[in-house]
């Protein structure tokens, strides 16, 4: 292996082409895996010797040959050769440089399979952890510019149409709660997705040697191991769960991101950006580009599309192991690293935005955002809901038809509309949000117990 034989050369009379090296070759992709793959190398010699597969010498010359590996990965001295096709092999071969034919022990009772897979999995629950804390992070921001904007009210719209006043804070808190949800199916992978070792599995049938598989996986952190070897080798479900999720809190990502251009536009002039998360124009002098929210909205496409790759790669392959599988990583590094690039930007976007809660009530003061108010008093009157959705939408062509709003609607008006007698109540944005009382509505109570079970709920994290 020192000469640059690989872990499967036996069978072959000459090498791979340098063509098909360069395709076969993985290194490059899950070196970054380096860490896992001696952790899971570790365990299994642990495993091989306390069941007498490996003597106590072997084993204490393998975990001081990782070791030693592993502090020459972390201080960067660690030389490639060519034949380290992948970071499993080029752990071995150094491993057997360093301490002989202990080193070619190791491999015993195990594949590249399982070891491949056992080493995602490992990865991808770091990568979880960290992904859970920097939900955590954004969910606080949020949570904190909601506190101070509990009084702020803004149009809340439907169709990119005003429709009713919301309060800024029940706006924010929306994001609050489709964060509780990504971090809740996040924990869902780490607890329920990854809780299972396939480490023992082998190539696809399992192992000829009396191994103790639930050792192993107790040792990596895993509950227990997998249940069946073929499975095991083939499936990579843990990591189809984690793009889910990841796609699901980029889609969220995005629109908020989608928010924020627009209520950063000129036009609309609901938030100010500050600098640090902006960016100009090469041409224009006056621009303010909300670029760090351009790039939360853009992200998910990357996102969604490594979920329906590894998806639509695995749908097509039969059991056990193939070769197909080593593009799951692709997927999933692009996916992890993009989530990881995307929530602190977000986070400190949000931390330093500025809201133009004036901008935001001179909206609110269009005339009809009371309009459902407005039927609603009917309603409290006797009125069926129908009758009263028609008059009022009667009342409102006649005041757009005047170029006033609703407030400001005169008698003929009123009597026209078939409301004869009717008085008008306070249709101010405020008394509309006040008015919304049920659970989970923008009155102010309801906004701030939204408030209080959030932060709860995020408090646990």
């Amino acid at each position: 292996m020192s000469d640059g034989v690989r872990l499967w050369g036996g069978r072959f009379e000459g090498g791979p082409s340098e063509a098909f090296d360069r395709l076969n070759a993985s290194f490059a992709v899950d070196s970054r895996m380096w860490a896992h793959d001696i952790a899971g190398s570790r365990a299994h010699a642990q495993m091989l010797v306390a069941t007498g597969v490996l003597s106590d010498e072997d084993g204490k010359s393998i975990a001081d040959g990782l070791d030693r590996v592993a502090a020459e990965f972390s201080d960067g001295s660690f030389f490639v050769q060519p034949g380290d096709e992948d970071i499993h092999t080029a752990v071995e071969r150094r491993l057997t440089e360093l301490i002989g034919d202990a080193g070619r022990r190791l491999h015993t009772g195990r594949s590249r399979n399982d070891q491949v897979a056992t080493d995602v999995l490992l990865y991808l629950r770091d990568a979880v952890d960290g992904q859970l804390a920097a939900v955590a992070v954004l969910a606080n921001v949020l949570l904190s510019q909601a506190e101070r904007h509990v009084e702020a009210l803004l149009p809340g719209y439907t169709h990119l149409q005003r429709a009713q006043p919301v309060r800024l804070a029940h706006h924010l808190l929306a994001y609050v709660q489709m964060l509780i949800r990504d971090h809740r199916r996040l924990r869902l992978v780490r607890d329920e997705s990854l809780a299972e070792a396939p480490l023992g599995a082998g190539a696809l049938s399992g192992v000829g040697f009396p191994i103790d598989r639930q050792m192993t996986a107790e040792a990596l952190g895993f509950v227990r191991p997998t249940a069946n070897s073929l499975d095991s080798v083939a499936s990579r479900d843990a990591v189809a769960d984690y793009l889910h999720a990841a796609a699901t809190l980029c889609v969220h990502t995005s629109r908020l991101g989608e928010e924020l251009v627009i209520w950063a536009s000129d036009e609309v002039g609901f938030v100010e950006l500050s600098d640090a998360f902006t960016s100009g124009s090469s041409m224009l002098p006056q621009k303010k580009n909300p670029d760090a929210a351009e790039l939360a909205r853009a992200k998910v496409a990357r996102v969604v599309s490594d979920y329906s790759g590894l998806q639509s790669l695995v749908a097509k392959l039969p059991l056990a192991y193939n070769k197909d599988l080593q593009e799951d990583k692709h997927f999933l590094f692009d996916a992890i690293d993009t989530v990881e690039l995307l929530l602190p930007a977000l986070a400190g976007m949000l931390e330093g935005a500025v809201f133009r809660t004036d901008r935001m009530a001179a909206a609110c003061q269009d005339g009809y955002l009371a309009a459902t108010d407005l039927a609603d008093h009917l309603v409290r009157a006797g009125w069926p809901f129908r009758r009263a959705h028609e008059a009022v939408g009667l009342l409102v062509r006649a005041c757009l038809a005047r170029g006033v709003g609703l407030a400001d609607a005169n008698s003929a008006e009123i009597t026209d509309a078939g409301m004869a007698g009717i008085v008008l109540p306070a249709l101010t944005a405020e008394a509309s949000a006040e008015a919304k009382v049920s659970a989970g509505g923008t009155s102010r109570a309801r906004v701030i117990e939204q408030w209080d079970a959030a932060r709860a709920e995020v408090g646990r994290w």
